[in-house]
């Protein structure tokens, strides 16, 4: 299969696995679909969606890439 930077595509390779993941969640990202999304979620999957990325962030981030790169704090 031929995977372009438009294309997601899981479980080819971990290249393409990574690639796929970035652009689903910039995909997922917009305001347009956040807005229609997020107020049809139950609370129990609000916090099951905030746990998980939150938890991802704690498990794989340092607190100074966190604070650089979520909280977009300056060095």
């Amino acid at each position: 299969m031929n995977t372009t930077s438009n294309t997601i595509c899981f479980g080819l390779n971990r290249k393409t696995d990574e690639d796929s993941l970035v652009l689903f969640l910039r995909k997922i990202a917009t305001d347009r679909l956040l807005n229609t999304l997020v107020p049809r979620l139950a609370e129990k999957e609000i916090i099951e969606a905030l746990d998980l990325f939150t938890g991802l962030m704690k498990k794989h981030l340092s607190k100074q890439e966190y604070h650089q790169l979520f909280l977009a704090d300056e060095p």
